[in-house]
């Protein structure tokens, strides 16, 4: 398994979206930033929004076993093998990203319980 790289893009809002739905003053997401880069392979980085995870774990766990060989979605959606751009599940203020396969294994830290 290899660890797959996070670029965060775009941070964006929906202003009409958010002017009808949102709560008073609601701005593009507050906890990931534009050029921020984290790494993932079987869990969630730290620091990573819980729900940004939930909407691109899957990406990142065929890209971490070797979906970079080819192209996603038989090559009608993104160019270049081993990469992917999804976007978190937010409608009114989505967070853009680009993920990508590395060369790098990835490495299961375990913690023991004393007893």
């Amino acid at each position: 398994m290899k660890k797959v790289k996070i670029t965060i893009l775009k941070t964006m809002l929906y202003e009409g979206l958010a002017k009808e739905y949102g709560i008073c003053g609601l701005k593009a997401c507050s906890m990931m930033k534009e050029s921020d880069v984290f790494y993932a392979d079987y869990a969630k980085p730290k620091g990573f929004c819980n729900e940004a995870w939930k909407a691109l774990y899957q990406y990142v766990f065929a890209l971490a076993h070797g979906a970079d060989k080819g192209l996603f979605y038989y090559g009608d959606w993104i160019k270049e093998p081993g990469v992917t751009i999804v976007s978190c599940n937010d409608g009114l203020r989505p967070v853009i990203m680009k993920l990508e396969a590395t060369d790098e294994d990835a490495k299961i830290e375990y913690t023991t319980v004393e007893r």
